[in-house]
């Protein structure tokens, strides 16, 4: 499917749909995976050099970003679309799932006092963490419903894949 086609596709799919909640937690497990590697590292690498938390967080976000990217660009090209494509359906498929993921995942990590001084061999870090990716996914559950219920977000993977 060409460009042409996704963007005709996502006009014709304005209108909201109901999808069901299993495609969408897929949707969200596929982007909290990416998030998840970039995040992670993001942190690992920030704590471990003793970088500021603007730092660490600016480095996390854009890690989480790069992997989610990537996950979506493999699975569409895997599908026969031409990289530029596939990377044009990845900045349409994850940029508000994982700007969601990202805010809410960081504020949680910023929010828990210590985890980000505690270093990554503390217990405090890694729960820490742990608990900010599980409500990220949490919020941007339902982010992702209404994104796949107009047509958008993830919706525009399942259309080319």
């Amino acid at each position: 499917m060409d460009h042409g086609s996704v963007h005709a596709q996502q006009q014709h799919d304005s209108t909201a749909h109901p999808v069901p909640w299993a495609a969408v937690r897929q949707a969200t497990l596929h982007c909290l995976t990416g998030c998840a590697i970039g995040e992670v590292l993001g942190m690992v690498i920030g704590t471990s050099l003793g970088l500021h938390d603007g730092a660490t967080v600016a480095l996390a976000v854009a890690l989480a970003f790069f992997f989610g990217y990537a996950l979506t660009v493999r699975v569409v090209r895997r599908a026969g679309l031409p990289l530029r494509h596939a990377v044009r359906v990845a900045l349409a498929a994850d940029t508000v799932s994982i700007l969601v993921m990202e805010i809410v995942d960081n504020a949680v990590m910023l929010g828990v006092p210590g985890a980000m001084e505690a270093g990554i061999a503390s217990a405090l870090f890694w729960l820490s963490l742990a608990g900010a990716l599980a409500v990220a996914f949490v919020i941007t559950l339902p982010v992702n419903r209404a994104l796949m219920s107009r047509g958008r977000g993830h919706a525009v993977v399942h259309r080319v894949h």
